[in-house]
């Protein structure tokens, strides 16, 4: 299966001082306005996530969600986490660490189209990571 998420290892790197600090995190990548394609995370119990949301992946011991109408844009793209050093506000816990977690996206070709990990409702995510993906 082909994973719909990848992370650079400073995504890695600043998630697990994160997780150190935070405990368990969730990252999610909503299609609103504000931070709009910025994924925002957070202690995994401090976000509700609904009915509509989807698990597209998870980078190490956290899982990428997204509702379903924004997963319609991403339906054919890789999400590929980085992080950049910005100042900005939000509620991200990444924040106060003077950088920002971005999403970039890669289309997937017509060949892996077919082998893509299929994303699954949110509301069915085991406690902790199936695999790191």
């Amino acid at each position: 299966m082909i994973e719909r998420v990848t992370a650079t290892p400073a995504v890695r790197a600043l998630l697990g001082r994160l997780a150190a600090r935070h405990g368990p995190l969730l990252l999610h990548l909503s299609g609103g306005c504000c931070d709009g394609s910025a994924p925002i995370c957070l202690p995994r119990g401090d976000f509700r996530l609904g009915g509509r949301d989807l698990c597209l992946g998870w980078v190490e011991e956290t899982p990428l969600c997204m509702a379903d109408d924004t997963f319609a844009w991403w339906e054919h793209s890789e999400v590929q986490l980085d992080v950049v050093e910005a100042r900005g506000g939000g509620f991200s816990l990444e924040v106060p660490d003077g950088v920002r977690l971005v999403a970039r996206s890669r289309l997937f070709t017509d060949e892996e189209l077919p082998n893509l990990r299929p994303p699954v409702p949110a509301g069915t995510l085991p406690e902790t990571c199936p695999g790191d993906v």
